[in-house]
């Protein structure tokens, strides 16, 4: 009866190591970017963006842009209503 509890306890030790060797195994592996390369673009925050947030007229130009897109159909709702009918 205790032989039999002994190899229950080793088998399952056994089966945890041997899944644990084959996550291992299977583990995703990566490589380091080359930055000689054509295809590696720059990395980091602020990089994937197509403006540059930093610049001194940015504040000026995005809440521009932010009231044209906010306020233009309000002006055109005022404008279609005070306009002389034809």
């Amino acid at each position: 009866m205790l032989a039999r509890a002994t190899l229950r306890t080793t088998s399952t030790a056994a089966t945890a190591a041997t899944s644990q060797q084959l996550v291992a195994r299977r583990a995703f592996t990566t490589t380091r970017a080359r930055l000689s390369s054509p295809y590696h673009y720059p990395e980091g925050p602020l990089s994937n963006l197509p403006f540059n947030p930093r610049k001194k007229g940015f504040a000026f130009w995005y809440w521009s842009f932010m009231a044209t897109g906010f306020g233009l159909p309000f002006g055109v709702c005022v404008w279609q209503t005070y306009h002389p009918a034809k």
